[in-house]
């Protein structure tokens, strides 16, 4: 069994516009914008990250924003929704704050015990905010969310599935242990994780597949402290007989990537060398930061990006 995933690393997933993209996670959610840079594959279209003050590990939702990418559609063989640890009491302030907003989709559950405000994002995106006890993790303090009801981090994520059991047995072979049942959704969790650190699996015989565009996701990220540990989880997997793929340098971590039985793209990213690599703490997110490989093509990408304004 693996042992060195701690929780999430990050979520990534696919937007059709920028800038209601970042004022919706910057001046809604209250996150803070950790790196505005371009997707590796598409140098034209942004990838911008949102998280606590530095982009710690289990904090970090990224999006690629595609001008002119169709709608997703929900279904099965996706990560369904990503919910945030916020605390204690702090639900109310947030119903508030959405429905003011006109957030759609905005529902109170309870689940597994825990308080749960579900919403939509611009795109359709399922989150849920979850009140929790005791989550050490500092809310990004100098947003327009005040940090005694500010989001900690991610709580976790649920992926809706047509059969979750082999889905399940990797995610134990990933040093995840069942902890809960409840009507459909089975929950599991790392141990003395990040705080990131609950998948819920949510199986759904019946649903019809899931296509990828905006308010999908793309693929969520384990984390793992360095490449050491990455690489004992790389070689762990490929024994088992997954087919991951070779280290990738992302420039803020190290990622390696694979596809899990039920569909969804798992990454286990390092959490090393971090979003302050190139930009100073204070000014994380500001300028925009382009890979290597394409800074040659800095001119280029420059006039074709809208920019965003914070």
């Amino acid at each position: 069994m693996i042992t060195q995933i701690k929780g999430l690393h990050h979520v990534t997933s696919m937007a059709a516009d920028a800038q209601e993209n970042n004022a919706f996670f910057t001046r809604l959610l209250g996150l803070r914008r950790v790196k505005k840079t371009v997707n590796f594959d598409a140098p034209d279209v942004y990838h911008l990250y949102y998280g606590d003050e530095t982009g710690s590990a289990g904090t970090i939702m990224t999006y690629f924003p595609f001008p002119h990418i169709v709608k997703g559609r929900p279904g099965s063989g996706e990560v369904s929704e990503t919910a945030f640890s916020v605390p204690e009491g702090s639900l109310g302030y947030w119903r508030d704050r959405l429905t003011l907003a006109g957030v759609g989709g905005l529902e109170e559950v309870e689940q597994f015990g825990e308080k749960r405000l579900r919403f939509l994002g611009p795109d359709g995106d399922g989150f849920a905010l979850v009140e929790t006890s005791g989550d050490p993790r500092a809310p990004y303090a100098r947003g327009p969310v005040p940090a005694e009801t500010g989001i900690h981090g991610f709580r976790g994520v649920t992926m809706r599935l047509r059969d979750g059991a082999a889905t399940a047995e990797l995610l134990k072979f990933m040093g995840y242990e069942e902890v809960a049942r409840e009507g459909t959704m089975t929950r599991l969790a790392i141990r003395d994780g990040n705080g990131a650190d609950l998948v819920d699996l949510e199986v759904l015989p019946d649903a019809a597949p899931a296509r990828q565009g905006a308010g999908s996701v793309h693929h969520v990220a384990f984390a793992v402290e360095d490449r050491a540990a990455q690489l004992a989880v790389r070689k762990a997997l490929v024994d088992a007989g997954a087919h991951v793929t070779p280290v990738i340098d992302r420039d803020y971590f190290w990622a390696i990537y694979f596809r899990t039985p039920g569909g969804v793209l798992f990454e286990i990213a390092t959490n090393e060398p971090g979003f302050a690599r190139d930009e100073d703490v204070a000014h994380l997110g500001e300028a925009l930061k382009i890979p290597a490989q394409h800074a040659h093509l800095r001119e280029r990408i420059e006039q074709l990006l809208v920019p965003i304004t914070d």
